[in-house]
């Protein structure tokens, strides 16, 4: 469970010391040396180069033999002020010892002592701050991820106070359900008062509403003995849906197949990870698209300004539309757009869904005539679409990934459709490129699940190099 989660952790606070290592190392050579210090490291008979790949790697490697990155059960500032303390005297004793066993002895001492007490002081203040953001994020609902908790026994219950005791994952629990039927609506109110103020959403009966109701990204199985039985099919509805599913192995022993026994804090986890699970290309994802993103914004802003005020001056105000969509496991957000249609299209709607070219929960006609004077020519190049690179930036979009849907259309869902959602949503994606004209939404969606199903950076940048011809031909 914790590898997915512990990744991200792990990937910023090694990130964070390897920059920092080297910075130190170059800052500290050049107050001590001069501007010629790397001359200085080689009159001792050191590469500069190779000393400062070496200073990362031993100081990150040393980190991580004495558990500096891994997930404790109850972190504080004086346990890492004491594992500093360790990791500090050990690498310099073991340079130490290297210099006298390599014989050199030109290498200066009071510049080691002066890495060494800096490396602590720096690493400290940087963690502290990297876990004390990341707290302070996530308490207010930013970079959280929910889980949805099945069960109300005494194992259900210790669980869910395992993961909420580690804020640093960003996990949070947002509710049980029971393995019994309540029958009365006071049953579930006493029932959440047991749970520590966490409510009992409903039974297992209702699992597929709470799913489709909430946000939830992650299930926890936590069912007695007894209720073994309802674990497959949990986890059926589950992996149609996306979720992840975690299973912790206390009272009972189960395999399923796809699934990987990690280790959670000393507790045994089986763990479903349904769509992609890299979590080092998920990051680069994410980079890459704050990346181009941001430079997309900066390069096409002569763009943006030519066509807003198009639109206002042939079309008028407002030159932005605004439209609640769902994104990642149903997180509702605005979209951001150039306005295509007239002010009063939404009203509009109702008399023309008979006139709907698409089979399924999705609305499109090839001549709309709520199209303003410049919406036709917006929507033929995707030049609309421009204004979402504002989503990106914000973490609700991806360039690349299934198109937002709206609130009403998910609620027409099949099941299946619903797999969808466990990716976030994108600006272009494969059926955009291969499949725009068709006019069959079963056929959009097994696309959008074959781009989750086969997700790399090298197809997602396939995707935006085809996107860039499709616009300009207008397809």
């Amino acid at each position: 469970m914790i590898r997915r989660h512990v990744t991200a952790l792990r990937i910023g606070l090694m990130s964070v010391d390897v920059l920092s290592a080297v910075l130190l190392f170059s800052v500290i050579s050049l107050i001590r040396f001069g501007p010629t210090w790397p001359s200085a490291w080689r009159s001792a008979g050191v590469d500069p180069i190779v000393a400062l790949a070496a200073w990362g790697a031993v100081w990150v490697t040393v980190l991580w033999v004495l558990g500096l990155y891994r997930l404790r059960t109850r972190w504080s500032g004086r346990s890492e002020l004491a594992d500093l303390v360790r990791a500090t005297v050990f690498v310099a004793l073991a340079t130490f010892t290297a210099l006298f066993v390599a014989k050199l002895p030109d290498v200066s001492r009071f510049f080691l002592i002066v890495l060494f007490a800096s490396q602590f002081v720096v690493t400290l203040v940087s963690r502290i701050a990297i876990r004390t953001l990341l707290r302070r994020l996530r308490s207010g609902d930013r970079i959280l991820r929910y889980m949805l908790v099945v069960g109300t026994g005494d194992t259900a219950r210790k669980f869910a106070d395992r993961v909420e005791r580690h804020r640093e994952l960003g996990l949070r629990v947002i509710g049980h359900l029971s393995a019994e039927r309540l029958e009365h609506p006071s049953s579930v109110i006493s029932l959440a008062a047991e749970l520590d103020d966490r409510p009992v959403l409903g039974t297992l009966d209702s699992i597929e509403d709470v799913l489709h109701g909430t946000v939830v990204d992650e299930v926890a199985i936590c069912l007695p003995p007894e209720s073994i039985a309802f674990v497959e099919p949990i986890t059926r509805i589950c992996e149609e849906e996306g979720k992840i599913v975690r299973i912790p192995l206390v009272d009972y022993n189960v395999s399923l197949p796809g699934g990987r026994v990690e280790d959670f804090d000393g507790l045994k986890i089986l763990s479903l990870v349904y769509g992609p699970d890299r979590v080092v290309g998920l990051l680069l994802k994410r980079l890459i698209d704050l990346a181009l993103g941001a430079i997309a914004l900066v390069l096409l802003s002569p763009l943006f300004a030519l066509l807003a005020i198009a639109i206002a001056i042939l079309d008028g105000r407002p030159v932005f539309f605004r439209q609640t969509r769902v994104g990642l496991h149903g997180r509702q957000f605005m979209v951001v757009k150039f306005r295509t249609m007239v002010p009063d299209a939404e009203e509009r709607l109702e008399e023309l869904e008979a006139l709907n070219e698409i089979q399924g929960p999705a609305f499109k006609l090839t001549v709309d005539p709520r199209l303003s004077r410049t919406g036709r020519f917006l929507r033929a190049t995707s030049l609309d679409e421009l204004p979402q690179l504002w989503n990106v930036i914000a973490g609700q979009m991806s360039l690349v990934g299934p198109r937002p849907p709206l609130p009403r259309e998910v609620a027409d869902y099949d099941l299946w459709h619903r797999r969808r959602l466990s990716m976030k949503p994108g600006i272009t994606g494969l059926w955009q490129v291969e499949a725009r004209r068709d006019s069959d939404f079963d056929r959009w969606v097994e696309l959008d699940l074959a781009y989750i199903d086969r997700w790399s950076i090298w197809l997602d940048l396939k995707i935006m190099i085809r996107t860039i011809p499709a616009m300009l031909q207008g397809r």
